[in-house]
């Protein structure tokens, strides 16, 4: 079995006294302290992520545009230069292989972020189904360290350390720009439910720019935040995780995501005729609906646990379940049956080891930032 590989933060995170995880074959701070202190930090001020273990692929040439509309579900080629937008790429079948944010650097160059855990899988597909244009695919993940500041406060605690445009940057959206001294792509997006930006950086000037960044945080009650965190922020905010709400046995009309498959585009896409058909399918009978769930008791739900009506009746499944912070009570996101699927009907409950525990059936998300 081989060795996690380690983020150009890793010894900076030892000396902060992270507890470490092996993370899709990173080894990756998962908390510092209380995973709960840094939620709530996230919420109320400003949380520091390293997330250099995502996966970065630059796709260029002239064609690049026509590739990735070949390739992913998304209409990329009409995307503006110095913006965003969240996609994904399917198999033949319509499964979902990974959910993507794609940048538009220039008029010939694009940026792929991919889940970790599926990062060589994007590459290789992306590659093959890019043969026959005029692009180059490359694996970048070595060129880039990923830092990420969310939280309210983390527009003031940017603007202290780059004259860069950050009331002109829009959500889904990236600039160059320099930050404490670092070169910088800053892009205006994150997975945390929170105004806040993501930072693309050299790994040599990884960590210059997380003490930098510490620094001028500190005032604002900036922490450092681990994985843990990440996760309840991220479910709280009712945003899908990778093998978790989105697999490849789920097309993206099965998970409430139909919208960013684009059928109008110019260029045929691969799954494009298994696509068509699962937003058929999802038109004439709906399919299981992600939903959320919040506890009446105590018990926390987990990734597995069935769903069920007040006849004991299995309608779905949970596919994440966790403590939420802000809400303080268990919650949950479910697949369940479309005829539970309205928010408050009765008799829902999650058969935690053979116990039925009510839960109530609400709208997804869980929670929403003030703006």
């Amino acid at each position: 079995m081989s060795e996690p590989r380690r983020t150009a933060l890793d010894a900076l995170h030892r000396a902060l006294g992270a507890t470490m995880t092996d993370f899709a074959g990173w080894d990756m701070p998962l908390r510092y302290a209380s995973e709960r202190e840094e939620h709530l930090a996230v919420r109320e001020r400003a949380g520091l992520f390293d997330l250099s273990h995502m996966g970065e692929i630059t796709v260029t040439g002239p064609q690049a545009g026509e590739a990735l509309d070949h390739a992913l579900v998304g209409h990329l080629s009409a995307l503006a230069v110095g913006r965003a937008r969240y996609t994904m790429i399917c198999a033949t079948d319509g499964g979902i292989l990974d959910d993507l944010i794609v940048y538009r650097l220039a008029e010939q160059e694009f940026m792929i972020v991919a889940n970790a855990s599926n990062a060589q899988t994007v590459l290789d597909a992306v590659a093959l189904r890019a043969a026959g244009y005029d692009a180059q695919v490359r694996d970048d993940r070595a060129a880039y360290a990923l830092l990420a500041v969310q939280g309210p406060q983390a527009p003031a605690i940017m603007k202290s350390v780059t004259d860069a445009d950050l009331d002109g940057l829009k959500y889904y959206a990236g600039l160059p720009g320099t930050v404490a001294g670092v070169d910088a792509l800053i892009a205006r997006t994150g997975y945390t439910g929170e105004d806040g930006f993501e930072l693309f950086v050299a790994p040599a000037d990884a960590e210059r720019l997380w003490q930098a960044l510490t620094d001028a945080g500190e005032p604002a009650g900036l922490v450092p935040c681990g994985l843990s965190c990440r996760d309840t922020l991220r479910l709280e905010a009712g945003m899908p995780l990778y093998g978790h709400e989105l697999t490849a046995a789920v097309t993206p009309f099965d998970a409430g995501l139909g919208r960013v498959v684009k059928f109008d585009k110019p260029e045929d896409f691969v799954g494009r005729d298994a696509l068509g058909a699962a937003a058929e399918r999802a038109a004439d009978v709906p399919p299981r609906t992600l939903v959320g769930l919040v506890a009446q008791g105590r018990r926390v739900p987990r990734a597995g646990y069935p769903v069920t009506d007040a006849s004991g009746a299995v309608i779905g499944e949970v596919t994440s379940g966790a403590p939420s912070p802000t809400l303080g009570k268990p919650i949950a996101m479910a697949y369940v049956d479309a005829a539970h699927a309205t928010p408050g009907t009765p008799g829902v409950a999650v058969d935690i080891r053979g116990s039925k525990e009510p839960y109530e059936v609400v709208a997804l998300p869980f929670y929403k930032r003030r703006r």
